[in-house]
């Protein structure tokens, strides 16, 4: 029997983000600043494997480019919010493509908000931390 108090116990609280971006200098760079704020972050620098990890390791939020190689973000975002299993997951678009038209197809596909690159890390920071809570 393990004591309530283990130090395995704080690894099952911490959340779990998905960040699916085909820069890897910039994705990896993220990563490293969500484990820091102690969250789990997992890769995928393309549309279909971004599909594919989120359906295998159910996130908590899904941090999702829309310049991507296979399948663009839209694509990925339509997929999800169609899928029962994880159409719960909040996903937060961030991108360059920032015209009126893309926050609003990201809108109609389903993410639950915008973020443009480049973006302040703090500002960032914040919304994740809102999107995990609400």
């Amino acid at each position: 029997m393990t004591d309530k108090f283990s130090a395995a116990e704080p690894e099952i609280q911490k959340k779990k983000i998905l960040i699916v971006e085909d820069s890897k200098s910039t994705s990896e760079a993220l990563k490293a600043v969500l484990e820091a704020e102690g969250r789990l972050a997992f890769l995928a620098h393309d549309g279909v494997t971004g599909l594919a990890l989120a359906r295998r390791e159910k996130p908590d939020l899904i941090l999702l480019d829309l310049l991507l190689p296979k399948l663009n973000g839209y694509e990925v975002c339509a997929a999800l919010k169609r899928d029962n299993t994880v159409r719960h997951i909040p996903v937060l678009i961030i991108s360059t493509m920032d015209s009126p038209e893309s926050v609003e197809r990201a809108e109609i596909c389903g993410a639950k908000n915008f973020m443009k690159k480049p973006y302040n890390l703090e500002d960032l920071l914040r919304e994740i931390k809102k999107l995990l809570q609400g």
